[in-house]
């Protein structure tokens, strides 16, 4: 059964992607990603010496700042932050600058839904712009639970208001240079296999949850395929 959407897409169907990076003059590194009318820019700063309280001297550390449109940060912002520390964490090479910090400031332009999944796609642009070392590059995507086992991707705003529940899906991408030959693994895992970060909202059951990832899987292959274009032009 197709699900009958306000813009007209299917329900397979991602929203238009642009990605421009170098786009802010003082930061190190930086990126404007949108997913239709969601759009968020991210910059880098550093690595500067020093990390802060209660972290390892002996590995580099990543510090996330979210800046709502609205500048009004609430337990949403700061559980944005938290879920983008530690995806960003897992992605870049954490022993090369030790007792180090990064710091990566989310600002968001305009939220049409699936904003979380459009800052990390950012992030990873903008670390690759400032020349930060990584494992590998992510990609994420935002899967909506329409009821009746129906799953949409890339929900907008409106589309989320409506959904029974919903998950961020973050996929590992291509791996750089920065890893010897044969390490095509993530925590143990094949990378074809691997996933990186997982957050839902609201109730879905286990059946769901694997068709999501499925359908999300499926989806993260075509902006791979994008976010590689973006960062050889």
């Amino acid at each position: 059964m197709e699900i009958d959407r306000h813009d007209s897409r299917t329900r397979n169907q991602l929203r238009p992607l642009a990605c421009s990076r170098n786009i802010l003059n003082r930061a190190h590194g930086s990126a404007r990603w949108s997913q239709g009318d969601t759009i968020v820019m991210a910059a880098v700063y550093g690595p500067k010496a020093g990390i802060r309280k209660n972290e390892n001297p002996e590995k580099a550390c990543i510090e996330v700042i979210w800046k709502p449109r609205t500048d009004q940060v609430g337990k949403a912002e700061k559980e944005y932050e938290m879920i983008l520390k530690r995806t960003l964490q897992s992605i870049c090479v954490l022993t090369i600058n030790p007792n180090t910090t990064t710091t990566v400031i989310l600002q968001v332009v305009n939220d049409d839904g699936s904003v979380l999944p459009c800052a990390i796609n950012a992030s990873c642009a903008a670390l690759v712009d400032a020349g930060i070392p990584l494992k590998h590059l992510a990609v994420a995507i935002c899967c909506a639970l329409a009821g009746s086992g129906s799953v949409i991707l890339d929900p907008t705003k409106l589309e989320e208001q409506k959904m029974e529940a919903f998950t961020y899906l973050v996929f590992p991408n291509s791996v750089l240079s920065v890893l010897p030959e044969g390490s095509l693994h993530v925590d143990g895992e094949p990378m074809e296999h691997a996933i990186i970060t997982s957050v839902t909202h609201g109730v879905i059951s286990v059946d769901d949850y694997l068709y999501c990832l499925e359908r999300g899987h499926a989806a993260s292959a075509k902006i791979s395929d994008f976010l590689r274009r973006s960062l050889q032009s």
